[in-house]
């Protein structure tokens, strides 16, 4: 079952990042609805948006355009993207396609990726 992505911070102040969660499956679905939260938590004045990719196994092309689009909106606003918790393969995908050299990547830790 896809998990759907949610908001784990509350409230959001400016200087404070707000935390989605990408899910399982960051499919055409997944991407829409993580876009909402995005640019809802822009139009709040957020300068830093993690998408957490902890629970994440895949990514499909439509994911990664809808990605793409929020970093765009991010980067019109003078906000940061982060991608967090990001599996090794999903790392490469987004090198390939050139997604890294327009958000910051933290890598999951190596003793976690052993463990899954």
């Amino acid at each position: 079952m896809t998990q759907e992505p949610t908001l784990t911070s509350g409230v959001v102040e400016p200087s404070k990042p707000a935390v989605v969660n990408a899910g399982d499956y960051l499919n055409k679905l997944a991407g829409e609805r993580i876009e909402r939260e995005c640019r809802l938590r822009l139009q709040e004045g957020c300068d830093e948006i993690i998408v957490n990719f902890s629970e994440t196994e895949l990514v499909n092309s439509i994911g990664v355009s809808i990605l793409l689009g929020i970093i765009d909106s991010a980067s019109n606003k003078g906000a940061k993207v982060v991608f967090s918790d990001v599996k090794q393969e999903t790392i490469e995908l987004f090198d390939l396609l050139g997604v890294t050299k327009h958000v910051d990547v933290e890598i999951r830790d190596r003793l976690q990726q052993s463990l899954w």
